[in-house]
């Protein structure tokens, strides 16, 4: 029977792939990209463990992500750990513990893979690749702007120009309704954009809500939009800084594209300020996400994380190296010179009885022939 036959060695659990040739390269080159930018922006690489333990992993922004973390029994400490499902937190925990006496703002990058317990119907990958920053201390819109114009620079400098960067504030819909978790129905119709049934379940505040919903869009409008709408003071204040942010942008990167959502809040599950989700325009996929938190000390952060898997689907591919054939016998000093005029050399274990036959076998596309790299037809 079927059911008895061991499975295929190249099947995997659903969610988990490998990556080959050239892919694999690719989102290597396109990760170097991004946190050398990161770099030029003045955020300095730090490297969290995969694996910690769950008291520290699942501390302050990081009980957001528990329900989606793997967990298992240290068989040395006999503890429960888990394996990371998103960055973020680390760094948060590092920057309030190791590098608590470092001085603020406090820039820091990073570059990994991640594990999720499940994906979702839009996203099934369960291993993802993130690179990001996060600038820890200052509570201002200056920061905020910082970390956006720094992942769209990055996000240009992997090929990837026209982008389109989503702006909300995700306690100002709390702050309005006051407990959301007893308003389930109202949360759903507001998720969906459903107006009727904001327009039956929103009572006395369903005309601002509503408002609230059609500010949506591009930025100017919206925020002249929002500014004009009555809402109670806590609420106004999280609407201007959202607006203070967008000037910041404005300042700095006049160009960018942006679009505000002020009633956008599911999803962004540990942010207590203005957050961001970046788009590549007619696709729904996200390139990064990110926004403002509070470390588990309750010092303010704020980051944005790219995700390099998204990315590698709408940026241009970087020319393939061009591979070079070296028949048995070729001298080191020549393989030497070759790679310094960026060929990947691929040497001839064993004489061949036809060099080029067996270059195009090992799909190159160059062969060494008299004392020179010689194009070869077809490739």
């Amino acid at each position: 029977m079927t059911d008895d036959l061991p499975p295929h060695p190249a099947l995997l659990p659903v969610g988990f792939t490998d990556l080959l040739p050239p892919d694999a390269e690719a989102e290597a080159r396109l990760t170097e990209t991004l946190t050398a930018c990161f770099g030029a922006h003045g955020y300095q690489r730090v490297k969290p463990p995969l694996v910690e333990f769950e008291s520290t992993l699942f501390a302050g922004s990081g009980a957001a992500v528990a329900e989606q973390t793997f967990r298992f029994m240290d068989p040395e400490s006999q503890r429960m750990m888990g394996l990371r499902a998103d960055t973020t937190p680390q760094i948060a925990r590092i920057a309030t513990t190791r590098l608590a006496a470092a001085p603020r703002p406090l820039r820091l990058a990073y570059a990994g893979q991640c594990l999720l317990v499940r994906g979702s119907q839009l996203a099934p990958e369960r291993q993802v690749a993130q690179a990001g920053i996060e600038l820890i201390g200052p509570d201002l819109p200056e920061a905020d702007a910082e970390i956006i114009i720094a992942a769209a620079a990055a996000l240009e400098a992997a090929g990837v120009a026209s982008i389109s960067i989503d702006l909300t504030m995700p306690p100002l819909i709390p702050a309005l309704l006051g407990d959301t978790s007893v308003q389930p129905a109202l949360v759903r119709a507001l998720d969906r954009k459903d107006t009727a049934a904001i327009a039956a379940l929103g009572g006395a505040l369903a005309p601002t809500l509503r408002a609230l919903l059609e500010a949506a869009g591009p930025a100017e409008p919206g925020m002249a939009a929002l500014a004009a709408i009555a809402l109670p003071h806590a609420v106004r204040g999280l609407a201007d800084r959202l607006a203070a942010t967008i000037a910041a942008i404005r300042h700095r990167a006049p160009a960018l594209r942006l679009t505000i959502d002020p009633v956008e809040f599911r999803g962004y599950r540990y942010h207590t300020g203005v957050a961001v989700t970046i788009f590549a325009p007619g696709r729904q996929a996200e390139l990064g996400r990110g926004g403002r938190y509070l470390c588990d000390n309750g010092e303010s952060a704020t980051g944005i994380t790219l995700y390099p898997d998204t990315i590698l689907k709408v940026a241009p591919r970087p020319a393939a190296r061009p591979r070079l054939f070296l028949p048995a016998g070729t001298s080191p000093a020549v393989a030497q010179a070759c790679r310094e005029q960026q060929f990947a050399t691929i040497a001839g274990l064993l004489p061949a009885a036809d060099d080029i036959a067996e270059a195009k076998r090992l799909l190159c596309t160059h062969v060494w022939r008299d004392d020179r790299a010689v194009a070869l037809q077809g490739t």
